[in-house]
């Protein structure tokens, strides 16, 4: 039975729903004409999200547009345009590395050289670690080239990506929305991870690479960075072995700009689709591929069959199901023993604030069970933040707390009320802000 396009999107919807998937909002185009959109409130069309390794991909487009006008070759060593910051005995493996290779996640590391908050100049750690492996030969992902090919545009253009991209991307594509890009602590854009932009943006792009660049981007780099540019069948998650391109990764079909929880462009040549979303998964083992498995089976197989009337659906963030019958209204301060996971040094219940001392003071957790409120992020005044609650069971009270400023981050906390006194677990997503909810501890 045929079944309407329109139908299969709230198909998707609500598997979203049933599966706690963390979307802030998406967005689906077909033969370049919007078909459907949701923003999940509080979330708004135009709000710059972070798009994590989404700058991956607009990074390589700069060195792209650089190399169609022969001021650099992919095939040009890396290091000749970075000899100050070469050692002098410096590895034949990262002398010999090329931008191509660069491109393709096939350097001479297994990780990422620089540490955040900790190095100044990201890009140059990149020349001073110590390799491993023979370059051009396997992909392990890393942020740090990235940074380094971040850098490289700065050197060869004399702009920041960001100001680049805006001049020659971003601005004529007519991108309005508030958009910019966070800095390592020397100033260059963190060219693999700090791009903000919002979503109605990011899928501009998209569609611009749809249709082979629209002579922003050469077309040229644009049919070969969305190829299959090197194997990466050990990868840990289902959807990243399809192999990777330039800076971008192939999917079951087509291919995708993707950032880390959910931050997702998935282009998709044959059907001349694109599927924008911005979410924040990762407190989901599952993560981003929920929203993969949703698409690809509930929408991907129907787009061409049926037309439809493009439609804004109305869609929100959900609140936590909640057990009053289980609720507590308050507690006495529990202590906690002076070296735990948590770091947590007291806690105790008052009403609905859950209060508690830890690194960073003394903290002030507002909630309300069943409902969504928009907060301060605890401990850190100035990012926003969204907490859910409910009571899971008798005494037993989960809280979620998101930021949404910056950098999507935030921790799922169980906080246990027993006989014998109270147990805290929690989980996070990684983020400087999420230090110290990740472990258990129970009261003294």
């Amino acid at each position: 039975m045929k079944m309407a396009l329109r139908e299969r999107i709230i198909a998707m919807m609500n598997r979203f729903e049933r599966e706690e998937v963390n979307l802030h909002g998406f967005v689906l185009s077909v033969n370049g004409h919007e078909k459907a959109k949701a923003y999940y409130t509080p979330f708004q069309e135009g709000q710059p999200h972070r798009m994590y390794s989404v700058s991956k991909t607009m990074t390589a487009l700069a060195v792209g547009m650089l190399a169609d006008e022969g001021k650099i070759r992919l095939d040009d060593r890396i290091v000749d345009f970075f000899q100050d910051w070469v050692p002098e005995q410096a590895s034949p493996w990262l002398t010999e590395l090329r931008i191509r290779d660069m491109l393709r996640m096939a350097t001479c590391y297994r990780w990422t050289t620089y540490r955040e908050g900790i190095d100044e100049n990201w890009a140059r750690t990149f020349f001073e670690g110590t390799p491993d492996h023979a370059p051009g030969t396997v992909f392990y992902y890393d942020t740090g080239c990235s940074q380094v090919l971040a850098a490289l545009v700065r050197r060869v253009s004399g702009m920041e990506v960001v100001d680049f991209l805006n001049e020659r991307l971003f601005g004529p594509l007519g991108c309005q929305d508030v958009r910019y890009w966070l800095r390592d602590p020397s100033g260059c854009c963190q060219g693999g991870t700090g791009l903000c932009m919002s979503l109605r943006d990011l899928h501009r792009v998209g569609e611009c690479l749809l249709e082979g660049g629209r002579g922003q981007v050469p077309g040229w780099f644009v049919e070969e960075m969305s190829k299959k540019q090197i194997e990466t069948p050990l990868q840990p998650n289902e959807e990243e072995r399809y192999g990777y391109g330039w800076q971008c990764w192939q999917t079951r079909a087509g291919w995708v700009m993707y950032g880390m929880g959910g931050q997702l462009c998935v282009i998709h040549p044959e059907k001349k689709t694109v599927f924008s979303t911005i979410a924040d998964t990762r407190l989901d083992t599952m993560g981003v591929q929920r929203i993969y498995n949703a698409f690809y089976e509930e929408v991907y197989p129907w787009i061409g069959q049926e037309e439809m009337e493009p439609e804004t659906f109305q869609a929100e963030v959900k609140p936590m199901a909640t057990q009053e019958e289980y609720a507590i209204s308050a507690t006495g301060t529990y202590q906690f023993p002076e070296e735990n996971q948590l770091g947590m040094k007291w806690l105790r219940l008052d009403g609905n604030e859950l209060r508690y001392a830890n690194a960073r003071g003394e903290i002030r957790l507002p909630f309300e069970p069943g409902k969504l409120i928009e907060t301060a992020y605890p401990g850190w005044p100035e990012i926003p933040a969204h907490v859910r609650a409910g009571w899971v069971e008798p005494g037993t009270l989960r809280v979620r707390c998101d930021a949404v400023g910056d950098a999507p981050c935030g921790f799922d906390l169980l906080v246990c009320i027993h006989e014998e006194g109270v147990t805290v677990q929690s989980i996070k997503s990684w983020d400087p802000v999420t230090e110290g909810y990740e472990g258990v501890v129970s009261s003294l």
